[in-house]
């Protein structure tokens, strides 16, 4: 596949998952702040929503104080921000354009209209109807554009790099979500195992649709070390750091096979994900998980350098 349209590819599902994603840690907020004892001491919710979302430099230069308002307005609708919903659908849809030969009708369809229809909101037609209901919406244009697309395209190259686009976008955040809450939403010890530490471990899970998977397996109160194994070694939580550098190598190893070649973000990502195959929670925590999840996200990124230097750089 040539450079530039396997870059097209990767990058129109890394932001169709970076909106997505946005939209959950957003929800998260907004129902975090609804409880209002929820992060008092630290100033809320809203200036961990811009740390996971790597948009806290950015906002500071933007201007103004980190309230509900101006955060959402920021990471939702800010055309200059672009890592903002707006912006991540906009991409999304431009990349998918140069790529109409490539993709299946039904799947442009389906980003153009998502796109179309982001332009219609704004802050204060949100605002009136309900945050909710827009990030709702976000997350279901997500699963049915991510849907369409796996349910159409053939499983070939251009469909391997647009996987390879949504798993690597998916780890990144789903540490960095799990690191935030640990390093920096870490209660006082009065308040370790209260009633605000339950609320905001079961917030994160519900931010990766890991509440009920949580139940059903754990059967029991929601504990730090379980949540975090949950959320990095566990195989069969499909959002688990685990699951997702699984199917990396998978693709990874498929497209060395195909080109016959030796590719060095091939070795990187089976190298992580043996880590994560034999890596123990308890050990973690004893190193310290903070720096175990910053390695993680240093190392994503990386890898995602990587990738674009074997097989997206562009003549």
């Amino acid at each position: 596949m040539l450079s530039r349209a396997a870059d097209n590819l990767y990058w129109m599902m890394r932001y169709v998952e970076r909106a997505e994603n946005m939209a959950r840690i957003l929800d998260v907020a907004h129902r975090m702040a609804l409880q209002g004892h929820v992060g008092e001491q630290r100033g809320g919710p809203w200036e961990p929503a811009l740390i996971i979302a790597g948009c806290d430099k950015a906002f500071a230069l933007h201007g103004g104080p980190a309230s509900a308002r101006n955060v959402i307005d920021f990471l939702s609708f800010a055309p200059d921000n672009p890592s903002s919903i707006f912006a991540c659908l906009k991409a999304a849809r431009e990349n998918a354009r140069a790529m109409r030969a490539q993709i299946t009708s039904e799947a442009w369809q389906s980003i153009n209209a998502a796109w179309l229809e982001v332009r219609g909101f704004s802050h204060a037609s949100v605002e009136a109807d309900g945050y909710s209901i827009f990030f709702d919406w976000v997350r279901e244009r997500s699963h049915l554009f991510r849907g369409v697309a796996e349910g159409t395209m053939p499983r070939g190259d251009a469909y391997n790099f647009m996987r390879l686009g949504t798993l690597l976008e998916r780890a990144d955040s789903t540490a960095r979500i799990l690191d935030v809450k640990y390093h920096i939403l870490l209660p006082s010890v009065a308040e370790v195992g209260g009633a605000v530490d339950y609320y905001q471990w079961a917030a994160l899970l519900r931010s990766v649709s890991s509440f009920r998977i949580y139940r059903q397996i754990y059967r029991d109160t929601i504990q730090p070390t379980r949540v975090a194994e949950l959320l990095i070694l566990r195989p069969d939580m499909p959002r688990s750091l685990h699951a997702c550098f699984a199917e990396i190598v998978n693709i990874l190893q498929e497209l060395r096979e195909g080109y016959r070649r030796n590719y060095l973000s091939v070795r990187m990502a089976e190298s992580m994900l043996m880590k994560l195959r034999y890596g123990d929670i308890e050990d973690i925590f004893h190193r310290g998980l903070h720096e175990y999840l910053t390695e993680v996200v240093d190392a994503n990124i990386e890898l995602g350098a990587q990738l674009a230097r074997d097989f997206m750089q562009v003549a």
